[in-house]
């Protein structure tokens, strides 16, 4: 015995390391292998990567792997570095597949590379790894002995899980020649043992039997299996239990509880008394149907003692034997269907995701691949799968329980960056389960939006003057990028036809588009700026956009009049005008004529009169300059008539600049030339100063009489030499260098004079025209003063100093 089992064991790892590999390459793109069952792990099942038709050199490029599925155990495995597929678990047949004619185990190939799925057929055939066994081993029956030649009797039935010539192929009795064995062949292929009565029974010659039933297999090696028979001859019992039906059929929910009555078998025996009794038991009592139901020995009912599951069986199938007090039985079929319920909600297993994609992935893109299952079957497992319509995706269905979610447009990660889809799986069933599923994916940015500003153009304003390093504007652009994409720089360029000192002026900071003066500005030199601002992203390649901005310069009251005319002396003399004393009122004698080198109001001029000789005698335009006699002259008014004229802007605060005008009264030159020769300058009387200056000394010498004396004496010495200088000189101010020059200069001017001004507006520019008539210049050779003195004032303005000697 020892050496068959020897025997056996060496044919087994024989034929598991020498298996047969079968494969079939279907249309539908499915590969086939048949293996035995109970191969070691890591056995060779078949070439996943070759009948792929992949290179074996470059399958980690691939992404090779198996898509497990939900709540199934994983029996196989695949080698990624040469592709093989290999056994990871114990694979039973009996365990797997039952009672079923082919055993075929299903798993799906994914490649990843080429986001593609394949589908694998593994089909399990049976080895004789099991050997026949009976239940209970221990057997006893009962026959009376008034039993006739050829009387048949009911054997236990041995079980072999193995299929085919693996199962059971005969039976073997031994132990008494009173009995022989009768092997019947069912309409399933199955094979049952008869006890055949050889030799009558005499119960007072030999009360009981003991048999051993032997069932032996058809495998290679050939297994056995044994039961221990012990007979019991009684005393007549002529009749057998009789089942009301031969086949006892019911149908149960799954979901009834235990405890219910599943059904009732029923036989009778016309026998009495003891041999009339009835008890019943499970003809094959197979561990699978004991844990299942009870069978109430003496009713007849048939309980459930386990939960029922569809999903696990469908169907329950065993044989109830009935035997009664006198050892005669009889044998009836229970067939128990059980109807499935919509209990199982459907399960989705990710096997491919991809958690992040960019937003400018083309539509039908892949993004994940589901497998999506429901345990229950007919309408309650048809599984519909489904997203909302509102995402831009698209799921499809490809193979079985597998769908592939896509693209369905183009993403932008501007309008939404993340997006959590969600999945629901609702079955057919009533009432209708559903599960649900989220995935989450997030947009990458690509640098697909250029910077842009919320004005097509800017204009700003900046006082002139302002200090170096100041800041004159600010600008900001928008990236609805993200990060890099997102990040602006800024940089001015030049404008077209603008000034390319540009970057003498100007600077931008770079991050934060802040615009600051390099340079004080000048609203007399640059009183506009036309630059464009570049704001460029961090994105590769970059993308920019500009904006055209206008920088203008606003003007300051920083520029005080000009007087263009009279024009500033360089002899120290002042301009002389001529006035008739036939003059009426209203007569223009002059006019006054300055520019302003601002603008607006800060250049808006104003004329004043703040001196003359005789006060009223002229009237001045405000802001003309023109001068005009107020009145008729008289005969008193002095020759020489001193104007001294205010120019002031509408500045804050405003600036000024004053001129000097001699105005000489007089009908005709002759006249004039004479009156010049014999006037003497008039002694000027003392002001109101000398007199409060007096009695402020006289008020304090009252105090300090000794000391005060000797300072009034020297005040008064002072104030005798400054009257004796001035009663010699006479003043003419305001004359023009170019027409009173000396003496020379005074009769030229007297004999003929015109002059003529032309002003342009911001050239600061003023072109006169002076006439004089060389052929009426007087010829006198006489000197008019005998001495003249030219001094240049404070204010730029030429005083001319004329002395007459007595």
């Amino acid at each position: 015995m020892e050496e068959t089992q020897r025997l056996g064991s060496c044919r087994k790892g024989i034929l598991q390391c020498l298996v047969m590999v079968t494969i079939w390459k279907l249309i539908s793109g499915q590969i086939r292998y048949s293996i035995p069952e109970e191969m070691q792990k890591g056995s060779f099942v078949g070439n996943v990567a070759k009948d792929l038709g992949m290179d074996g050199k470059q399958l980690s490029d691939h992404g090779l792997r198996i898509v497990s599925s939900v709540g199934m155990v994983q029996y196989f495995a695949l080698n990624v570095n040469n592709g093989h597929l290999q056994i990871s678990e114990r694979i039973d047949r009996e365990e797997i597949c039952g009672e079923a004619d082919k055993c075929i185990l299903k798993l799906q190939v994914f490649i990843e590379s080429k986001l593609k799925l394949y589908g694998i057929e593994v089909e399990i055939t049976d080895i004789n790894d099991n050997a026949p066994w009976f239940l209970p081993k221990e057997w006893k029956m009962k026959i009376s002995e008034t039993s006739t030649l050829r009387d048949r009797f009911l054997l236990p039935i041995a079980q072999d899980p193995d299929l085919g010539i693996n199962s059971i192929q005969d039976y073997q009795l031994a132990g008494s020649s009173h009995f022989s064995l009768h092997v019947q062949t069912g309409e399933n292929g199955a094979r049952h043992a008869e006890l055949v009565l050889e030799k009558l029974l005499d119960r007072e010659e030999q009360p009981d039997y003991d048999l051993i039933l032997t069932a032996t297999d058809g495998g290679d090696p050939v297994r056995s299996g044994t039961a221990q028979i012990h007979v019991i001859v009684l005393d007549a019992n002529d009749n057998a239990p009789v089942f009301t039906q031969q086949i006892f059929e019911a149908t149960i929910k799954e979901n009834v509880p235990k405890g219910f009555l599943v059904c009732t078998v029923r036989a009778t025996d016309i026998d009495e008394g003891i041999n009339g009794e009835v008890k019943y038991s499970f003809g094959k009592n197979t561990e699978k149907i004991s844990k299942m139901f009870l069978l109430n020995s003496t009713t007849g009912d048939i309980t459930l003692a386990g939960s029922l599951d569809f999903e696990i069986s469908s169907l329950y199938e065993f044989e109830v034997q009935a035997i009664d007090g006198g050892g005669l039985s009889n044998r009836s079929k229970v067939v128990i269907f059980v109807t499935d319920l919509n209990d199982n909600a459907p399960e989705i297993a990710i096997t491919f995701v991809l958690n992040a994609v960019s937003e400018n992935t083309p539509s039908g893109t892949v993004i994940a691949i589901l497998n999506v299952q429901d345990r229950d079957s007919g309408v309650n497992g048809d599984v519909i799968c489904s997203i909302p319509n509102s995402l831009p995706f698209q799921l499809k269905k490809t193979m079985d329980n597998f769908y592939t979610l896509v693209t369905d447009r183009a993403l932008d990660r501007e309008q939404v960056a993340t997006y959590d889809i969600p999945i629901t799986a609702t079955d057919n069933g009533t009432p209708t389960l559903s599960t649900s599923a989220i995935i989450s994916l997030q947009l990458l940015d690509t640098n697909d939006n250029p910077p842009f500003f919320l004005q097509s153009t800017y204009t700003s304003y900046l006082l002139e003057n302002n200090p170096r390093g100041a800041s004159v504007f600010s600008l900001k652009a928008s990236d609805p990028d993200w990060e890099e994409n997102s990040r602006i720089t800024y940089s001015i360029t030049d404008d077209q036809g603008s000034d390319s000192r540009l970057s003498s002026y100007l600077s931008i900071n770079s991050e934060t588009g802040v615009i600051y003066a390099l340079s004080s500005f000048d609203y007399e030199e640059i009183r506009e700026m036309k630059f464009l601002v570049k704001a460029q992203d961090g994105g590769s390649p970059p993308l920019s956009s500009n904006v055209s901005v206008t920088l203008f310069i606003l003007d300051q009251n920083d520029n005080a009049p000009q007087i263009l005319y009279p024009s500033p002396p360089t002899d120290g003399s002042t301009g002389i005008e001529l006035a008739p004393r036939s003059s009426e009122p209203g007569y223009l004698v002059t006019k006054v004529v300055a520019v302003d080198a601002d603008s607006g109001q800060n250049a808006w001029l104003s004329y004043q009169l703040i001196k003359a000789t005789e006060p009223g005698l002229f009237t001045l335009g405000l802001h003309t300059g023109e001068i005009r006699t107020a009145r008729f002259f008289l005969e008193k008014d002095a020759l020489k008539q001193s104007l001294v004229v205010l120019v002031k802007d509408n500045g804050q605060p405003p600036l000024s600049a004053s001129a000097t005008l001699t105005v000489v009264l007089a009908d005709t030159i002759p006249a004039i030339l004479s009156d010049l020769s014999s006037i003497s300058a008039p002694v000027e009387p003392p002001s109101d100063l000398t007199f409060y200056l007096v009695l402020a000394v006289a008020f304090v010498s009252c105090l300090f009489f000794t000391f005060l004396l000797v300072l009034l004496a020297i005040k008064l010495h002072r104030w005798r030499n400054s009257q004796l200088l001035e009663s010699g000189s006479v003043n003419f101010s305001g004359a023009p260098i170019s027409q009173f020059v000396g003496i020379d200069g005074v009769r030229a001017f007297l004999h003929s004079y015109c002059q003529e001004v032309s002003l342009t507006t911001d050239s600061r520019k003023a072109n006169y025209s002076n006439t004089l008539s060389n052929k009426e210049v007087c010829e006198a050779k006489d000197p008019i003063l005998p001495g003249e003195d030219l001094n240049l004032n404070n204010e730029g303005l030429i005083v001319v100093q004329v002395s007459k000697q007595f």
